[in-house]
């Protein structure tokens, strides 16, 4: 299966899984009370986070037809999302233009496009608005994907650390003092240089050398959570190992897992833009551009769109994200309830 028929097959399976979320929610007081609280208590960065992922969601659904860039027959072949359907099929110039301008940044020709870049274009005359909603998407993946393989990982190694005790407690802990000890920069320069470049290698990098301290809270909660009376009555009740942890130790640690999504994500996004900066980075990110543009303030005049779009979208994205999950943990935190 072609790579944009995956992406439109995994956008329509969380999109299925969203709406069932929603049409179940809908149906239970609990849920309903808990969005409500949600939205009364952040409502903007509610609001900003849904942008984001409708325009993720928008650059993630791609298929093959439509008028192709002029004289670019290769083009007419490759699939384009919905988001670079949104503008003319070849909206370059050949080189810098300043936003909305009319002539280029330097010479003075007229522009092929002119007044229609909002946010200008950069080196390659590539338009710095359309590259800033394209960098979107791969920051969701990245936060999203690399935070999908630390959960579990987390997960397998605090839990079975603090129940089970004794030498499993002693090799999980080896393992995440030896992690501990490495430098996690240059372990995660390490692991993308071995691995690839890739944004599947990339995230499963980031995901090698980021679940250590979640793993640490979850055996502390774990071994909390084995001593109480309800996990002693069901050992006496004959309860096996996997349904004790299944039935009664994961379920009162989603409350963290949630919040650790959520907080961890902006960690996650803003490693990648370490990266690019240092040159091992993922195409069309926003780290990419950041990195693409530092040396365009030293230029006169300034070049400052291309550095001050991305830096805006991904202090928007991190701002948000990091606001919707303090209200989250407010929101299942008993203790942090406010009237």
């Amino acid at each position: 299966m072609a790579p944009h028929a995956l992406s439109n097959l995994a956008v329509a399976i969380m999109a299925a899984a969203a709406l069932a979320l929603i049409a179940t929610a809908r149906h239970r007081p609990w849920w309903r009370e808990l969005a409500r609280d949600l939205y009364r208590r952040r409502p903007v960065a509610v609001a900003v986070v849904g942008v984001y992922l409708l325009i993720g969601g928008l650059d993630s659904v791609a298929w093959v037809g439509g008028t192709p860039p002029q004289g670019d027959l290769v083009a007419q072949y490759e699939p384009r999302s919905v988001i670079d359907r949104l503008f003319p099929p070849d909206f370059r110039e050949s080189s810098y233009s300043a936003p909305l301008a009319a002539n280029e940044f330097y010479g003075g020709a007229p522009l092929r496009f002119p007044g229609r870049h909002l946010l200008g274009t950069d080196l390659l005359g590539r338009d710095v608005l359309l590259q800033t909603l394209k960098g979107v998407r791969v920051a969701l993946l990245i936060g999203g994907a690399s935070s999908l393989i630390v959960i579990p990982i987390a997960l397998l190694a605090g839990m079975s650390a603090g129940y089970f005790g004794r030498r499993i407690d002693d090799v999980v802990f080896f393992v995440i003092a030896t992690l501990s000890s490495i430098p996690a920069l240059l372990l995660l320069i390490a692991l993308v240089m071995a691995l690839g470049r890739g944004t599947l290698q990339v995230c499963i990098a980031l995901g090698i050398t980021s679940w250590v301290g979640f793993s640490r809270v979850i055996r502390g909660e774990t071994l909390k959570l084995r001593e109480l009376d309800y996990v002693a009555a069901a050992r006496a009740l004959g309860s096996g190992h996997g349904r004790i942890l299944r039935r009664h130790i994961l379920p009162n640690l989603m409350h963290l897992v949630v919040i650790t999504f959520v907080l961890l994500f902006s960690r996650l996004v803003l490693s990648e833009a370490v990266l690019s900066w240092l040159g091992i980075g993922i195409n069309g990110s926003w780290g990419q551009m950041i990195d693409q543009a530092r040396d365009e303030l030293a230029r006169d005049p300034v070049v400052w769109w291309n550095l001050g779009a991305a830096s805006l979208a991904l202090f928007g994205l991190i701002l948000s994200v990091n606001l919707l999950g303090d209200a989250v943990r407010d929101v299942l935190d008993p203790r942090t309830l406010r009237e």
